[in-house]
């Protein structure tokens, strides 16, 4: 059988489930042609005085999308949640922020919407770190409720020390450095990715 895809006029194969129409979700379902799906969990908050605030979201799908690409075209990129829990920078105008019995919740549902689409096979993939202590806390019971393959993972556990002393000019250290907040490395993901969030003239015009 075709693999089922929506192309929009184009040959490309495209992993957004929101593009997807329910007949072309349905037969690739159908088909056995869809194996797992990648939930993005993000945040919208202050990233200094040169990044813009929507960066946790816009990097945390740029790597999902790269790894469903890869597996192409058995992984799909759900809708995820773009605010998270950032309680800790509500100090900075700007920022959303998500009480953790809110988000956990929306977590759950949007775990439940995929499993009862058909996903045996479900990646978490978070981009914020004030997502990361009560999703962990919280995932096991994750487990025991949908007894599928539920992995919870945040992008830049999968760099280690020695990624750190090879990738970054600046300090090392995990997490201070890597993945940090707004310095080298997200920095240098947003220069590489989606240059318009940064901002050349505030990067060394910082209040804190």
């Amino acid at each position: 059988m075709a693999k089922t895809s929506p192309m929009n006029g184009s040959s490309s194969f495209d992993v957004r489930l929101g593009k997807w129409t329910r007949r072309e979700f349905r037969q690739a379902m159908q088909a056995d042609q869809l194996k797992g799906c990648i939930l993005p969990l993000a945040a919208v908050e202050q990233h200094l005085e040169h990044m813009a605030m929507e960066h946790d979201w816009r990097s945390v799908n740029v790597v999902a999308r790269q790894v469903a690409e890869g597996l192409s075209p058995h992984v799909l990129v759900a809708q995820g949640i773009m605010a998270g829990i950032s309680e800790h920078h509500m100090r900075h105008p700007g920022t959303l922020t998500l009480s953790p019995g809110t988000f956990l919740s929306v977590v759950n549902d949007l775990i439940d919407s995929l499993v009862r689409a058909g996903f045996k096979n479900i990646l978490v993939l978070n981009g914020h770190g004030g997502n990361v202590i009560p999703c962990q806390q919280t995932w096991d019971q994750f487990l025991r409720r949908y007894q599928i393959n539920l992995h919870f993972l945040s992008y830049w556990d999968v760099l280690g020390q020695e990624d750190a002393s090879e990738l970054l000019e600046g300090g090392h250290r995990l997490p201070e450095d890597l993945p940090g907040h707004a310095q080298e490395f997200e920095t240098s993901m947003a220069m590489k990715w989606f240059p318009e969030n940064g901002r050349a003239a505030a990067m060394h015009d910082q209040q804190d």
